[in-house]
């Protein structure tokens, strides 16, 4: 077998079998809790794919993490792993939102108001994960711990604004700004329940792979991800490639909260932070931060978030099971990193070595 189609295989098989063993921990999980495993998963598939109502909840599911995955997987071609996809996803939303009323009450038309609210989406969440960029490659703080600490942050501003300088004074069981109006909201694939948001993540994770693997951008930002030293050495900008690429990955993330507000919510409150961004993370690791690989895999996880429903009335599962199998397949997928390369199968064999011919020699006379 060849060099090229073992790696292949392994790219593979690597993460397939890192799925498998999720299910079988999480089957054990299930069982411990009293409830059938096989019953569980077939409960997931009906969920998930089981009809084509079921399947457009997928969809609907898949496209904020579509958009999510990419502020990971994005700034992880220059070796950087940010997580701070929860708090670029909430304040992304909460500035469509603003935007989309302020646009709205200057009477623009709806295609002006909604890439408004999207323009502003995607600065705000670009923004915000730039600040993780520059703090790394300006005064070396670890991009994981910040981004991860930043969404609290972002989630505590978000409280703070929907609790008070945007609070709709109508909403009191549930405080949120005011809302979207119907004519500004994106609308619905023909024939479907599911929204443009899907569109807008396939376009994404079509344009963020061809500006890694076809753009001198993509080639320089993987350049000082494989060597920061030699990048260096070669005159690449560095931190301007660290603070670009931070920013789309942040954008892609404040895109997703515009899509949540202005296709599903129809405005900014607590529901935002539904753990998307976190969703995201996983999808990045599990696609091996692969933007195409990532479109396929946020249908997958979209799926299994949208039975989280069906899991608690079939079998008596808590809501948050969804959660436990989203930890175990990422504890999984983290642990299948340190298998690349190591597995014997997956090694190319050294060629062997003929032994050279018996020299003559002549015989003395």
């Amino acid at each position: 077998m060849s060099d090229r189609w073992r790696s292949l295989l392994e790219k593979v098989c690597i993460p397939v079998g890192a799925l498998v063993a999720a299910l079988m921990i999480f089957g054990l999980f299930c069982a411990l809790a009293g409830a059938n495993p096989f019953g569980v998963y077939y409960s997931i598939y009906r969920a998930a794919f089981g009809s084509w109502s079921s399947f457009q909840n997928t969809l609907i599911q898949a496209s904020p993490l579509m958009l999510s995955a990419l502020c990971t997987a994005l700034p992880a071609r220059l070796g950087l792993v940010i997580i701070g996809n929860e708090g670029a996803l909430v304040l992304g939303g909460l500035a469509a939102v603003a935007g989309g009323l302020t646009l709205g009450g200057w009477g623009l038309p709806t295609p002006g108001v909604q890439l408004g609210m999207a323009l502003a989406g995607m600065l705000v969440g670009g923004i915000w994960i730039a600040i993780v960029g520059a703090l790394r490659h300006y005064r070396a703080v670890n991009e994981t711990i910040s981004s991860l600490l930043m969404n609290y942050i972002a989630i505590a501003l978000l409280n703070h604004m929907v609790n008070g300088p945007m609070k709709d004074p109508s909403s009191l069981n549930k405080p949120s700004t005011f809302p979207i109006p119907e004519m500004h909201m994106l609308g619905t694939l023909p024939g479907s329940r599911v929204h443009y948001g899907l569109v807008l993540g396939l376009v994404a994770c079509g344009l963020a792979y061809f500006l890694i693997q076809r753009t001198t951008f993509g080639f320089a930002a993987r350049t000082a991800g494989g060597n920061i030293r030699a990048a260096r050495v070669a005159g690449l900008p560095v931190g301007k490639l660290t603070l670009a690429i931070c920013f789309l990955g942040g954008a892609c993330a404040g895109l997703a909260g515009m899509v949540e507000v202005a296709a599903v919510h129809g405005r900014a409150n607590e529901s935002l932070n539904a753990n998307y961004g976190y969703g995201g993370v996983l999808v990045a690791f599990i696609a091996r931060h692969n933007p195409i690989a990532a479109s396929l895999v946020a249908l997958l996880l979209g799926g299994i978030l949208a039975s989280g429903g069906i899991l608690q009335r079939s079998h008596g599962l808590p809501d948050a099971t969804v959660m436990v199998f989203q930890g175990i397949v990422f504890l999984s997928v983290l642990y299948s990193d340190s298998l690349y390369g190591k597995l014997p199968i997956f090694k190319a064999r050294p060629p062997k070595v003929r032994p050279a011919p018996p020299v003559a020699t002549a015989t003395p006379v």
